[in-house]
């Protein structure tokens, strides 16, 4: 399938490991000219040398604190400078810590507010006009499987990522007559490096996750590269009627119907 990403210019975000590096290697190998952002820009140069190497197309680094509104507005201006258009926008970002809800103060809610939830907003009201430009364009958010269903502990990344499931789908509406779709993907447990820091001190790594993956139906925790598929696909001009939507990626973990 030709998921025509040739010379499309995509924007990964927390690209520097995890789910956000496998869409970046996924979205180069595709053919999209990718530029890639996060905090460390050593770590940052490091990945896109390793994408570049296997996938043989060009990729950017550019340094983004996403926290911080003047970062962001550089960062889209730098893109939107350098290729005249920004054809895909791969909203991702950290999570909060995880707590009970009475253990977080105001200042932990407003770090959590600006970092998984303003800053998405804010890349997507900055690349619009670089998308109506282009005449389209793909937002994907990373979210949770959180906002399917409840998971303990994640008050704040719930709180968030319920908060972009319902942006989203006001953007969905408001950007349809731009020929932009925007979409969210929601994780289950995929075997990234902050799964493996939850993984039990001292115990057999495989053991530890065949007991996390006891409840998935598949039997076994994501690779990032299933994620990266899918987020491939609806970057893709295969998915142009597929707009204001949550997709799980979770193994079948979820049982809710709807």
């Amino acid at each position: 399938m030709d998921l025509k990403l040739t010379n499309k210019v995509a924007i990964v975000l927390a690209a520097s490991k995890g789910l956000g590096k496998a869409i970046a290697t996924t979205l180069s190998a595709e053919g999209a000219k990718v530029i890639i952002g996060s905090r460390d820009k050593a770590e940052l140069d490091k990945t896109a040398a390793e994408i570049q190497q296997l996938t043989g197309n060009e990729v950017v680094a550019m340094a983004i604190d996403m926290s911080k509104g003047e970062d962001i507005e550089a960062f889209i201006k730098n893109v939107g400078d350098r290729f005249g258009h920004i054809d895909i926008l791969l909203n991702n970002a950290g999570g909060p810590p995880f707590d009970k809800f009475e253990n977080f103060d105001d200042a932990q809610w407003q770090k959590a507010f600006e970092l998984n939830l303003l800053s998405m907003a804010r890349t997507s009201r900055l690349v619009l006009p670089y998308m109506q430009k282009a005449g389209g364009g793909r937002i994907i958010n990373i979210i949770s499987g959180s906002v399917k269903s409840v998971l303990a502990n994640s008050v704040l990344s719930t709180s968030m990522r319920m908060g972009v499931v319902g942006m989203a789908k006001m953007m969905a509406d408001e950007f349809g007559p731009y020929n932009i779709t925007v979409n969210n993907v929601a994780p289950g447990l995929i075997l990234t490096d902050r799964i493996k820091d939850t993984l039990p001190k001292g115990e057999d790594p495989e053991k530890a996750m065949k007991e996390k993956a006891k409840n998935i139906p598949l039997g076994r925790i994501g690779d990032p590269e299933e994620l990266a598929a899918m987020v491939a696909f609806l970057a893709s001009g295969q998915a142009s009627y597929i707009s204001g939507t949550t997709i799980q990626v979770d193994g079948g973990a979820n049982r809710a119907i709807f």
